[in-house]
């Protein structure tokens, strides 16, 4: 049974997903939007991951071995940089992994915990056994666990653009400065931590690397080389082991 928790956990993706919905429907048309609906996104986020966090790590404590724990919990990194894009000026594509995300929330949550309460469930498979889910709830299991892994590929190669939004941003004074900064340390914890990361990653340095070496330009080539290499040494400097990864919420 759902306790009054996990409806506030689901509540705060539902929140997100209302208000990103209204939100990109105005930007795809080019329409002004109250910012209020940019804030109200992330204020579900944070709602959302504020409870995983709390029920992955406990109560928080004033120690070292605490902060460590934290720092590589990736929940707590989703909601750290939740807070950061509540706090700063609205940038909508920041919107879509975590729109991503609770998408899939949302649906579990009404698979598991709405539909039973308003569907009947259907006959058991065998004699005696428990009753087979209704029909809507086993074709929505379907759709999550097919598009599970596509989804998280989108919001990998998503979030490498929005590292390229914001560090445009930055030079020409859309943002602030600080975003690509913490955009990119954020980006550096995603590659020891998640595989659909590192394959996107791999995959645009590829596509870059061949376009480079079409141009036949060693100037080009040389400089590349020498960022790559500079990005390297900094992205593998400094970085705990991660922990077998978290579900998240």
């Amino acid at each position: 049974m759902a306790t009054t928790q996990h409806y506030i956990w689901a509540s705060g993706h539902f929140v997100l997903l209302v208000s990103a919905l209204r939100y990109f429907l105005a930007w795809i048309t080019f329409k002004s939007v109250s910012a209020w609906w940019y804030k109200a996104c992330y204020a579900g986020a944070l709602v959302s991951y504020a409870i995983v966090c709390q029920k992955s790590l406990g109560v928080p404590q004033p120690s070292l071995a605490y902060v460590r724990r934290a720092a590589l919990d990736e929940n707590v990194q989703y909601f750290l940089l939740a807070f950061f894009w509540w706090s700063s000026k609205p940038i909508a594509i920041t919107l879509i992994p975590y729109t991503i995300f609770s998408l899939f929330h949302a649906l579990t949550f009404t698979r598991t915990t709405l539909m039973p309460q308003f569907l009947p469930p259907g006959p058991p498979a065998t004699a005696g056994g428990p009753p087979t889910p209704h029909p809507f709830a086993k074709k929505l299991q379907v759709w999550v666990k097919a598009n599970y892994d596509p989804a998280m590929k989108a919001v990998a190669f998503t979030e490498l653009v929005i590292l390229l939004r914001v560090l445009l941003g930055g030079i020409t004074f859309q943002n602030s400065l600080l975003s690509p900064i913490i955009y990119a340390h954020f980006l550096r914890q995603r590659w020891y931590q998640s595989q659909f990361t590192r394959d996107a990653i791999a995959y645009s340095t590829g596509r870059i690397e061949t376009t480079i070496a079409g141009q036949q330009n060693p100037t080009l080539t040389r400089l590349w080389g020498q960022g790559k290499s500079l990005v390297q040494r900094w992205g593998g400097s400094n970085v705990a082991p991660a922990p077998p990864p978290t579900p998240r919420r």
